[in-house]
């Protein structure tokens, strides 16, 4: 159960969460963001030092194998994934990236991830980074990224405690985060979306892939449902007329159309989750939710919209 004042300092003020166990890695060497630039779905030769973006790596059929964050620095590439994923990446590197100059460091164990949850995140820093997502700068505790609900300070591990200690924001539940997320129809992969997921299906399109950039694995898929196809499968939110559990089925009828992903109890909208369901369960329709009687109407995202 999500407390109502953990939730409101998330939404008017600051508080901190931490993401400490997220992959990282750091990319080095000339060739690093041209390689990147033949792996991941988003445009990463683009990026000006002090951007970022949203991407994923795909499988040579157009399926998500991982998806992550990429920032670029004057002479670094860092990337940060859901727990356990940077593994994919670093032999991804070793094993596509032969003859080029470009090497993978992993940072996961050196470098904490604080996030900054609220309006109010960027002054509880000395300095802010741009207005951007994915846009950072560098600053006194270490790298400041802009994100979706605040901001995040990528730190050495070891300095975790003092850089908590000097930006004194109320540590919030990682529900508060979870929720948030949720009603902003942020999916998360392993949660959300899986490996046997189109980057279509779970609503990455806009976010993770340019369709301007050169080749990279799985984009003739990618390009081909984009440009002539239609998705069997979109994500949607549901309102959910009770408790249920992520990996309950979804069916409309007598046919299953999807599996529910994360859940919230939001102190706004109640009962909520994502999933990606098949298109015959559009916005406006009621499904059933695993065995318990619980129904959940299909909406648009975000929650609120």
């Amino acid at each position: 159960m999500i407390e109502v004042a953990d939730y409101e300092v998330a939404r008017a003020s600051v508080g901190m969460v931490e993401r400490s166990k997220r992959g990282k890695l750091r990319l080095l060497g000339a060739d690093a963001a041209e390689f990147l630039q033949g792996q991941l779905t988003n445009d990463v030769e683009a990026l000006a030092p002090g951007t970022g973006c949203y991407a994923a790596l795909l499988d040579h059929k157009g399926k998500v194998r991982t998806d992550m964050r990429v920032l670029r620095g004057v002479d670094w590439i860092w990337l940060d994934t859901e727990p356990g994923f940077h593994d994919l990446l670093a032999r991804t590197v070793a094993t596509y990236g032969i003859g080029r100059d470009v090497r993978a460091e992993d940072q996961t164990s050196s470098h904490s991830i604080l996030a900054l949850i609220g309006p109010r995140a960027p002054s509880a820093l000395e300095v802010a980074p741009p207005d951007r997502e994915h846009s950072f700068v560098e600053g006194e505790h270490g790298v400041y990224v802009r994100t979706l609900a605040g901001v995040d300070v990528i730190c050495d591990a070891e300095r975790e405690g003092s850089v908590r200690a000097s930006i004194g924001a109320e540590p919030l539940p990682d529900e508060v985060a979870e929720c948030l997320r949720i009603e902003a129809g942020r999916p998360r992969f392993g949660a959300d979306f899986d490996a046997g997921t189109l980057p279509e299906e779970a609503g990455l399109n806009e976010r993770a892939v340019s369709f301007t950039k050169g080749c990279y694995v799985g984009q003739e898929t990618v390009a081909r449902l984009h440009y002539k196809g239609k998705p069997n499968r979109h994500l949607r939110g549901l309102k959910l007329s009770g408790d249920a559990r992520t990996g309950d089925e979804l069916r409309l009828g007598d046919r299953t159309v999807g599996v529910l992903g994360s859940t919230a109890d939001s102190p706004t909208f109640g009962p909520i989750g994502l999933a990606v369901v098949r298109r015959e369960a559009g916005p406006g329709d009621v499904v059933e939710v695993g065995e318990a009687g619980v129904r959940a109407e299909v909406v648009e995202l975000p929650f609120g919209a």
